[in-house]
């Protein structure tokens, strides 16, 4: 398996003959608004351009995974994209409408913990909370995936989550061989952060058997953690040959 990532949360999942393309963002760096005014420098959106010749692999998309449907994970450009080269696409149930009528082809549908057949392989959606406190109530319905498919290590995308008992039962029970992590402890002006803080990124890579990639950094103006920062607080602990922090533009292969 091959985990080409992009930007943010936006990965190429490459294994066999299927790439399968994970929360889209692909506009331009700076073409929408600050996600924060006053907590974080109000910068405009995304702050980086998409890796140079990262088209090539996006480009041979066979499938489309969206967890959420916030423009740091599916923007116009992607929506576009995916509807010219009619991509099929995987979503949580409360999505479904709402893609289907942005054009999008939805080819399934799913409630959380419900296991359904995916690409000769399985998928279970796991139900994520997008925030500490009531801030996870304005951020909506996201899901994270746990995926098993033929001769590749199993796989949880926990998507934009803070540390829950869901998340905990799929790292000891279904006991993922990778796990994706989103890394930027992301906030709002107001309300407590929207994803894990340090303390609940570091229990979730001592918790998680397997390895881990760390995303959703350095490409939105109310994502603080950087990759060094995280790097030094995961070397404190010793884990460091646990985690991949890939630049935008790399790929990790497992």
């Amino acid at each position: 398996m091959k985990i080409h990532h992009i930007r943010n949360a936006t990965m190429v999942i490459e294994t066999g003959d299927q790439f399968i393309l994970v929360d889209p963002m692909l506009g331009p760096s700076k073409t929408s608004a600050p996600f924060a005014f006053f907590k974080h420098k109000a910068k405009r959106n995304p702050l980086v351009d998409l890796p140079e010749n990262c088209m090539q692999i996006i480009n041979k998309t066979t499938h489309c995974l969206i967890t959420h449907l916030h423009p740091d994970h599916l923007d116009k450009d992607a929506e576009d994209f995916l509807t010219r080269n009619t991509i099929a696409v995987t979503c949580h149930e409360n999505d479904e409408n709402t893609l289907q009528k942005r054009g999008l082809y939805i080819k399934n549908a799913l409630p959380y913990w419900k296991e359904a057949s995916f690409l000769n392989g399985k998928i279970i959606p796991i139900p994520a909370k997008h925030g500490y406190g009531w801030v996870s109530k304005l951020m909506g319905n996201v899901a994270g995936y746990y995926i098993e498919l033929p001769n590749s290590p199993s796989l949880y995308i926990s998507s934009d989550t803070i540390y829950t008992d869901d998340v905990h039962k799929v790292l000891t029970e279904l006991q993922p061989d990778i796990s994706i992590l989103a890394c930027g402890s992301a906030s709002l002006d107001i309300g407590k952060p929207l994803l894990m803080n340090m303390d609940d990124i570091l229990k979730f890579i001592k918790n998680t058997p397997g390895k881990i990639l760390a995303n959703h950094m350095e490409a939105l103006n109310h994502c603080p953690t950087t990759r060094s920062q995280l790097k030094n607080e995961v070397e404190k602990i010793g884990l460091l040959d646990k985690v991949a922090i890939p630049d935008d533009g790399e790929t990790i292969i497992y």
